[in-house]
């Protein structure tokens, strides 16, 4: 059971834009079906996506250092 939660992952995607800002996408990956079904099983969910977040260029430096 473990194995199967331990295969969702969570990542942070920066995309640059073109007026100097960032675009930063903090997400999950989606379960297996068998994770979807262990899920179902055990009546849980698993959270929402985080929105997106947009930063200007030298706040995201600033915050990806730490």
């Amino acid at each position: 059971m473990f194995e199967k939660f331990a295969a969702v992952q969570m990542i942070d995607v920066y995309v640059p834009t073109t007026d100097g800002r960032e675009l930063s996408l903090t997400r999950y990956t989606q379960p297996e079906s068998e994770l979807k079904l262990l899920l179902q099983k055990l009546k849980l969910t698993l959270p929402a996506q985080p929105p997106p977040k947009i930063t200007t260029a030298e706040l995201a430096d600033v915050v990806q250092t730490f």
